[in-house]
């Protein structure tokens, strides 16, 4: 480069300019310039390198005004397309289905829900793992589609909203403490066993306890003692025949004259037994069996 040179003089005066004089050449010249150059051609690729990666991942990525692939921000929240994968732990408010479509929650260890209250503690859990379902709440409640409540189930007991509770297992239902029914009904052309193996079985009502077998019979076992007791009325047998058996008889009598007939006798603690009949009572001749 040249450096131009001016120079001011007044009118009526003469300068004398020197002959030659020496110039000098600024600027950068040589590998310097070269560096330069390379630099900012090296700039302007990592430009455009960077701009095409850009344009490829929102493109890869499926980025949009309303969202970013099947993920769309709507004015309700966020609505997500499609099967998606969730690595760590997912915090919303309210999580539903399509209307065409049923909601699915799948892990390949357990699913947990948690309730938090303001605090951060956990309220209500619900815990579907691989051995079992395990639900933590104060109040548990299982309602209907008109809202009807099912089954509840807190501290002080379980209640079943339905009109029948069936109970379809080969061993039954087996409770550890008292149970308070109305009614207590086999399937038609089932047998109905109510049975204690190790301690007593006892059914008390208010208003009196109705056992019927419409279409068979019915059996009282028990390895002690049954008890039929009535504090206010009387104990009444009710059939055609009322069979007792197994009775202790009396020795026969010394007239021998019964012809097969036998004479029901009772002893002071309600001990039965049989003495042949005859022409009077013999109950007191056999008396000892009441000893």
């Amino acid at each position: 480069m040249v450096r131009e040179q001016y120079t001011t003089v007044t009118e009526g005066f003469h300068l004398e300019r020197p002959e030659s004089q020496p110039v000098y050449k600024i600027g950068i010249y040589g590998w310097r310039k070269r560096c330069l150059y390379l630099f900012v051609l090296l700039l302007l690729t990592t430009l455009i390198l960077n701009l095409a990666l850009t344009i490829w991942i929102l493109k890869v990525m499926w980025f949009s005004p309303i969202g970013m692939g099947h993920l769309h921000v709507t004015a309700d929240g966020l609505r997500l397309e499609g099967e998606s994968e969730f690595l760590f732990p997912l915090y919303a408010k309210e999580i539903r289905s399509r209307v065409d479509s049923s909601l699915l929650l799948q892990s390949t260890q357990n699913v947990t829900v948690n309730a938090r209250n303001s605090e951060g503690e956990v309220t209500g859990r619900v815990k579907v793992g691989a051995q079992m379902v395990e639900v933590q709440s104060q109040h548990f409640q299982v309602s209907s589609e008109a809202g009807k409540p099912l089954f509840t189930a807190e501290e002080q007991g379980i209640v079943v909203g339905t009109g029948r509770l069936r109970v379809t297992g080969p061993e039954g239902a087996i409770f550890e403490h008292s149970v308070e029914t109305p009614l207590v009904r086999a399937d038609p052309f089932q047998d109905l066993r109510l049975e204690s193996p190790t301690r007593s079985l006892s059914m008390d009502a208010p208003r009196g306890v109705h056992v019927k077998a419409r279409a068979g019979k019915m059996e009282a076992l028990s390895q002690m003692d049954i008890i039929l007791q009535s504090s206010d009325g009387v104990v009444v047998l009710h059939a055609e025949t009322v069979a007792l058996l197994q009775l202790k008889q009396g020795t026969r009598g010394p007239s021998g004259s019964s012809h097969g007939f036998y004479e029901m006798c009772v002893c002071p603690d309600g001990k039965l037994y049989l003495s042949m009949a005859g022409e009077a009572t013999t109950c007191e001749e056999h008396s000892h069996i009441c000893l």
